[in-house]
């Protein structure tokens, strides 16, 4: 026993150090039975189901009182029968004497049944700025924002251990985890992701392959003479598409082809002559004679029916010739004559 000379009771320092010698500087660490949460009595907590933190007896949390165990009340769980452990948070304290409620994943990591002893210790655990998680179903990369959805299910952990897989659920969908990897480095190889930026990444879900790259049936190869011509593409005339079609027919430079088009071929009439020319002796009348269908066009640019999936990029470009250079551009000069007024200007002399 310590006398009441071993410190001054005006020292708020010296009185708690007093009581660190006492005693109350001693982990937190109980045995207790333990039994899922939908077994825990009143409503279901479903939420509760997919999170990382526990249900403890009210003697539990006057114990933590006592041993002046502050917030964040983070514990180790051990199964000392099998020697498995892992770390939780505590959600209520509204257990009954002796017994502890844990998540169903929780129980699966420490390999319990209902009614096995656990053994519970307080501990501390540094602030996590890094997590590597695998998904375990490849039904996750459903999810359209994971980021968001995994930021509402953090909120129910207290803290995570490397090789942890814990669950939570999104749209009554149950979704599993495997932690992978945890920042900073620490012999528990646990981190709290309480109040702390707490960076991401994932890896590949379990099952996820890799799409295969197929090339399509339907791209145009790059002419390997033409290049490129007046900055438009050059069909290829092996290329699949070209095949397809059978551009070699159809094209407008296809050997013997006629013209690639017979609409509006006729001829035109003036109806005022050119300058210094004579009018015309001829009638301008038109005289009517017996109209023929015009001539079908098999050539030039014809109706593509291409399959399903297939795509066509047009002709051959023929690009514009330019004119040579110092050639002289012959523009045509309008109204150049000289004009006439009814007035005499000021100054010109009067008729005699």
């Amino acid at each position: 026993m310590y006398r009441a000379t071993d410190f001054d009771p005006s020292d708020p320092m010296s009185m708690y150090q007093a009581a660190m010698r006492n005693g109350r500087g001693r982990n937190f660490d109980e045995y207790f039975r333990c039994y899922p949460i939908a077994m825990l009595p009143g409503p279901d907590r479903p939420d509760a189901n997919h999170g990382g933190k526990v249900f403890l007896p009210p003697s539990a949390l006057d114990k933590l009182t006592r041993l002046h165990i502050t917030y964040p009340m983070l514990f180790e769980l051990k199964n000392n029968k099998v020697k498995t452990q892992t770390h939780a948070g505590v959600l209520e304290f509204i257990a009954e004497e002796g017994k502890i409620y844990l998540p169903y994943w929780l129980m699966q990591t420490l390999v319990l049944e209902p009614g096995d002893l656990v053994q519970v210790q307080s501990t501390d655990l540094p602030l996590g700025t890094f997590i590597k998680l695998q998904p375990q179903d490849v039904s996750f990369l459903d999810i359209s924002d994971p980021k968001a959805v995994l930021e509402n299910a953090f909120r129910n952990f207290a803290c995570l251990t490397t090789g942890d897989t814990f669950t939570f659920s999104y749209n009554d969908t149950t979704y599993s985890i495997a932690v992978l990897e945890t920042k900073p480095e620490n012999p528990k190889n646990a981190i709290c992701t309480l109040e702390t930026d707490l960076s991401v990444d994932f890896a590949p879900p379990i099952g996820y392959e890799e799409p295969s790259r197929k090339t399509s049936g339907t791209s145009t190869p790059r002419s390997m003479t033409g290049g490129l011509a007046g900055k438009g593409g050059v069909v290829h005339a092996q290329g699949s598409m070209a095949q397809a079609i059978n551009y070699a027919s159809i094209a407008p430079s296809a050997p013997g082809a006629p013209v690639a088009s017979v609409h509006f071929s006729g001829s035109g009439n003036r109806l005022a002559p050119r300058k210094g020319k004579a009018a015309a002796s001829r009638s301008e009348t038109p005289v009517d004679t017996p109209k023929s269908a015009p001539p079908r066009a098999v050539n030039g640019p014809q109706p593509l029916r291409l399959g399903p999936g297939k795509l066509f990029f047009g002709y051959a470009v023929t690009p514009v010739k330019k004119k040579e250079d110092g050639e002289a551009e012959k523009e045509s000069v309008h109204f150049a004559g000289s004009g006439q007024t009814l007035r005499k200007k000021k100054g010109d002399g009067k008729d005699k």
